[in-house]
């Protein structure tokens, strides 16, 4: 037995002859890809969408920290190329069925010189776009190796608009810049990020992805990446004189990429393209790269709406600390409380009640949990236990008046980076939310990373958000994830990493000078292109919220309950107090209607940076919910009502922006009407700078 599998893998390492250097094609729809070995023997490949290029001639390959690498001369030892068509339903999500149709041409190389390793490239082509990756087969030339660099290029063929923002190893919470790609210069904004905690983004020229590009002759271009496991994440320099984009993939804690082992494969790159906004959005090409669900019950994975204890402190009105410090102990040795600490009895109890009379599923508690004194900013380790509350906070009783009302609590886990410290009480904290029936938990890494060096986006720490969607399903419990590597549609193979933050969210315009107004028409076409985002929508308090008095939401009141539509999570916060919730109930009607899982979603208007509309169909239900978002400028939205059921009339309620309104001036203006609609009507919806508007359609005499 041991001769034959000898026999097998000297076969499997054994050299065969080369064929022609190709050049090699596939296609789908408008969508044609080429593979060729250019006079170097290097590998390149183009992307063209009908007669537009997309990709011209570009670089791929992989450097090696062992010896040559795969970035040529190499020759073509074959290839295959299959069709492919299929339909799968998701857990959750937009849609209730996903077609998964593509051509796959699959290129078998080996170095020219000895050791002769192999390398498989596997591209697949679907209507709206690429994915490719790199595999590494079974070989005797190549069992453990460091990957010192990634020589992916995308050749854009001029210099495209492009909305970016800076490759930053530990964070994705930047504004948004849009400009040309010869324009691309992270610094400064880099330097004056002074309100998000740990930055390092040492190529001024680095941006991150997804990237969204659009081109003068009227294309739209996504570049991103599907299936990012055991891996570091993907940026891309920018070369502004070309406009060439090269891999660049955020290093470890020793400068090294990846360490890896044969057989393994790298993420998939992908590139999504339509002449058409709204067909980057409705793409599932990203989701369609990941592997199918790893967890084989998922009935117990359930979409759900929240409150919480949370902005409040976010604006300063209480604490996450119980006490001033760590050390400030009264002659027991016991912490002397503040009187600020949010997370306590009464006031969580106060959150439950308004969850249970508005149809609310769940309530977050942040804060909860000792060692909030001494938790940021001090590269510590074992700062949280993840078990232990603090005197003000009886999770017994909490729990038992949760489950009275019939409202759950999700767990908050903030590791402050240290993620070797919550890997070690994986176990204790998910059989804690067992015992106490907490369906559902928010993990969060503000700082810097330990184990020491990692950073938020590297291979490490890839693979512990992994190990955390893992360890959460043991106990059937499902994860937010904050502080987060990039979403790149692992929410299908984990279906409960239901959502993460990895962007900027609405929590910026409690602490710094916010967001701009085209921020929420950017994010679907950026951040959200690979998985949900909890971005905490529903502000209902646009001024005046917190001490200084200085700051605002940059949007009316309309355009966040249209948020709730245009930004999709699974797992959706109403994210201001209840008494602001309180002071317009006929507003917050949307956020308790509105549903977080669906069988359709149409993309019915979308221009980057400009406006977005969507519609989508409720789960299992004939009701429509619709949300519209402009950017600083005031626009009429038409809205042709043919998603409808033909010959049904529906009770159409529209929450849009009132007389006057203006997210500088006067943001909190609306008004709702109603009105009965059929398929064949047009509705104009009228949005204010920085606006919006929301819109339910629910059938009427059923």
């Amino acid at each position: 037995m041991k001769k034959y599998l000898f026999l097998l893998l000297l076969a499997a390492g054994a050299p065969a002859a080369a064929q022609p250097a190709g050049p090699l094609a596939a296609s789908l729809g408008s969508v044609k890809l080429a593979f060729a070995l250019n006079a170097a023997g290097q590998p390149t490949y183009s992307v063209a969408y009908g007669q537009k290029p997309v990709v011209n001639a570009s670089r791929l390959g992989i450097a090696l920290a062992d010896g040559p690498g795969f970035d040529g001369p190499l020759v073509l030892l074959g290839s295959e190329r299959k069709d492919a068509d299929d339909t799968w339903q998701p857990v959750w999500g937009e849609v209730k069925d996903i077609r998964d149709h593509y051509q796959q041409l699959t290129v078998h190389l080996r170095q020219a010189a000895a050791p002769g390793r192999r390398l498989d490239v596997v591209f697949r082509v679907f209507a709206d776009g690429v994915g490719f990756r790199y595999e590494f087969p079974r070989q005797l030339a190549l069992g453990n190796f460091v990957v010192s660099d990634e020589l992916t290029e995308f050749a854009l063929p001029a210099d495209h608009q492009a909305f970016w923002i800076p490759g930053d190893y530990d964070t994705n919470e930047y504004y948004y810049t849009h400009s040309r790609l010869s324009a691309v210069d992270g610094a400064p904004q880099v330097k004056a990020s002074t309100e998000i905690a740990v930055r390092e983004a040492p190529d001024p020229q680095a941006v991150a992805t997804p990237l969204m590009l659009k081109a003068d002759d009227g294309l739209y271009v996504n570049i991103h990446e599907a299936a990012q496991v055991d891996y570091p994440a993907l940026q891309l320099h920018v070369d502004r004189a070309s406009h060439r984009l090269t891999a660049r993939l955020v290093p470890d804690a020793v400068g090294n990429k990846a360490f890896l082992h044969a057989p393994c494969r790298t993420p998939w790159r992908t590139i999504i393209v339509s002449d058409r906004a709204p067909d980057i959005l409705a793409s599932k090409l990203i989701l369609n790269l990941n592997e199918p669900s790893k967890i084989a019950d998922t009935g117990w994975i359930k979409p759900m709406k929240f409150v919480g204890v949370w902005w409040e402190m976010q604006i300063g009105r209480t604490d996450w600390k119980y006490a001033n410090s760590a050390d400030t102990l009264d002659a027991r040795g016991q912490l002397i409380p503040t009187g600020r600490h949010g997370a306590n009895t009464a006031n969580v109890k106060r959150y439950i009640d308004f969850a249970a009379r508005h149809g609310i599923a769940g309530v977050l508690v942040e804060g909860w949990n000792v060692g909030w004194e001494d938790w940021f900013g001090n590269w510590k380790e074992n700062v949280f236990d993840f078990v232990t509350p603090y005197p003000d906070f009886d999770v017994q009783q909490i729990s038992r008046y949760a489950k009275a009302k019939g409202v759950q609590m999700i767990m908050h886990n903030e590791t402050s980076g240290a993620a070797t410290n919550y890997e070690q009480h994986f176990d204790t904290a998910y059989q804690f939310m067992n015992k106490y029936g907490y369906p559902a938990v928010k993990t969060g890494y503000v700082g810097r990373i330990i184990p020491r060096g990692e950073h938020h986006d590297g291979q490490w720490m890839s693979n512990h958000f992994v190990r955390v969607a893992k360890a959460a399903a043991r106990y059937r419990v499902v994860v937010d994830m904050h502080e987060a590597v990039r979403p790149t549609g692992l929410s299908r193979t984990y279906p409960n990493w239901m959502a993460s933050e990895a962007g900027r969210g609405n929590e910026y315009n409690a602490f710094s000078t916010g967001s701009p107004p085209d921020h929420e028409t950017i994010m679907p076409f950026t951040r959200l292109m690979g998985g949900p985002m909890d971005y905490t929508p529903g502000i209902f308090k646009l001024k005046n919220y917190e001490p200084t008095g200085k700051r605002q939401v940059r949007t009316t009141l309309a355009k966040q309950l249209a948020l709730y539509v245009t930004m999709y999570s699974p797992l959706q916060m109403a994210a201001d107090l209840p008494e602001n919730y309180e002071q317009h109930l006929d507003a917050f009607q949307f956020i308790a209607d509105v549903p977080v899982d669906w069988d359709d979603t149409r993309i019915l208007a979308a221009e980057p940076g400009d406006y977005l509309t969507t519609v989508r169909k409720a789960k299992g239900k004939d009701e429509w919910y619709l949300g519209s978002i402009t950017d600083e400028n005031a626009r009429q939205q038409p809205v042709k009502l043919d998603f409808l059921t033909p010959g049904q009339r529906y009770e159409a309620i529209l929450y849009a922006d009132g007389k006057g309104a203006d997210w500088q001036k006067n943001p909190t203006a609306y008004q709702i009407t109603k009105r009965v609609v059929t398929s064949k009507l047009v509705l104009t919806l009228k949005l204010a700078p920085g606006g919006g508007a929301a819109v339910s359609f629910r059938p009427v005499g059923k």
